[in-house]
């Protein structure tokens, strides 16, 4: 969207009485082709042109949002958000971000657009590969499909407060689900992959291979009494323990007063040599952004320095409201005001892989999914539901399942131990995570 078009809302904002504006445009171009057994299933193409507005009158504000981006529509757009704004309650941490933090430009180049263009036929063609690729795995029987996938957007924001950037993504996927039996028994088994540039693509036979392989592996799943236990996390899933984290150093969180950790900044939070770090600036990162979502400035942080917790996480409302700066964390959509969140979240690796985990471990399980996780935001106490492998003297011994793996987060932290084994598969990254003990409920 142009920048002319979003600056002319702005200014069309303050002259109906707005003390201050942003206007956002979202552009968004997809394709999506799924198969199933070998056949064409379902096309799905998408195209948008959004605009959002935010508008402040005094410490009062309002979002609105609309796909009709004409001259018309524009003038209704904020005739309706300074009104909604006029009647909002008073919010005294409410406003754009301090213009000392905004980001200037030149902004960095990630290289997050490809530019290429698979046809529909090139697409099919990938999620055929794939699926027929996982069919012909032993013991594979049926298949809930495969799927490839492209997408570009573009993402502008103006400001009354003097920022003005815009920033262009591109993603290519490719994912596939099959199904193995034995007798009666059946168990699926998924892979997929994301990336900015096609050309990191995994093959398409790479990522069926891999779905068929979990899938056989799966099946012989027991039920396994209580105990406690060594759990390790594999490292597609191990993000998972992590991501409450995210969510306890939130500013608005840790505002509010309800998090675990709301007393444990510039604490030992896990183990000396743990390091959590987030880079927004990640070269064909899948959460990399040259600024944060209210136009500030944004930079690589150690979230866990050494084991250590070195800030929270903060906009500029959250920011205000705890009396210190924000970090440049603010994620906001079209509509309503900006939340929190992380760009390229990553545990960092340790040096020990996933075998020489279970070694150490001697026998525990091996969780390889989760699912119906419950979180007390206030104590840290977690429990989720899994299946993975039990294995003994440091092997792999049969697959489990129907189990519950629970313990309080803050336990867990200080115990963990990453395996070296990363890969970047998405925004929020880790490797397999070792923890010596925890309580597993079974039959």
């Amino acid at each position: 969207m142009e920048e002319s078009l979003l600056a002319d809302v702005v200014a069309a904002a303050l002259k109906a009485g707005a003390d201050a504006a942003e206007a956002v445009g979202a552009e968004r171009a997809a394709l999506s082709i799924n198969v199933r057994l070998g056949k064409l299933e379902e096309v799905e193409r998408e195209e948008s042109r959004d605009l959002g507005l935010r508008v402040f009158v005094g410490k009062q504000q309002a979002t609105v949002s609309g796909s009709d981006v004409s001259a018309e529509a524009r003038a209704k757009l904020v005739e309706r958000a300074v009104a909604m704004a006029r009647l909002a309650p008073e919010d005294p941490y409410a406003g754009l971000a301090d213009a000392s933090r905004l980001a200037r430009g030149p902004f960095p180049d990630l290289d997050l657009y490809d530019g290429s263009e698979p046809t529909p036929e090139q697409l099919e063609d990938r999620a055929r590969a794939a699926e027929e690729a996982g069919r012909a795995m032993p013991r594979v029987a049926n298949s809930d499909g495969g799927s490839a996938s492209t997408s570009s957007g573009q993402w502008r924001l103006v400001t009354s407060g003097g920022f003005s950037g815009v920033h262009r993504a591109s993603s290519y996927s490719i994912g596939v689900s099959v199904i193995a039996s034995d007798g009666d028994e059946m168990e699926g088994g998924y892979d997929g992959r994301s990336t900015r540039w096609q050309s990191d693509l995994p093959t398409p036979e790479s990522i069926g291979a891999e779905a068929g392989r979990r899938a056989a592996a799966r099946l012989g799943a027991r039920k396994i009494n209580s105990t406690t236990a060594p759990v390790i996390f594999e490292n597609r899933l191990a993000m998972s323990l992590i991501g409450p984290l995210i969510g306890a150093i939130s500013g608005p969180a840790i505002a509010r007063g309800n998090s675990f950790l709301k007393d444990k900044l510039g604490a030992q939070v896990f183990s000396k040599g743990i390091n959590v770090t987030d880079d927004p600036h990640k070269v064909r990162g899948l959460g990399s952004s040259p600024f944060d979502d209210e136009g500030v400035a944004n930079r690589a942080w150690n979230l866990i320095d050494d084991g250590v917790l070195s800030t929270w996480l903060m906009n500029s409302s959250s920011a205000r409201q705890l009396g210190l700066e924000t970090t440049g964390h603010a994620s906001r959509g079209l509509a309503g005001p900006p939340g929190v969140s992380t760009t390229n979240l990553t545990l960092q690796p340790g040096t020990k892989t996933q075998a020489e985990l279970m070694a150490d471990a001697g026998s525990g399980v091996l969780i390889t999914s989760m699912f119906g996780p419950s979180l007390n935001g206030n104590t840290g106490d977690w429990s989720v539901g899994c299946a993975g492998f039990w294995f003994e003297n440091g092997v792999l011994a049969y697959p489990v399942a129907e189990i519950t793996v629970a313990g309080n987060l803050i336990d867990i932290y200080a115990r963990l131990i990453p395996g070296s084994d990363l890969e970047f598969r998405g925004s929020a990254n880790a490797p397999s995570i070792l923890v010596d003990g925890l309580a597993i409920a079974g039959k």
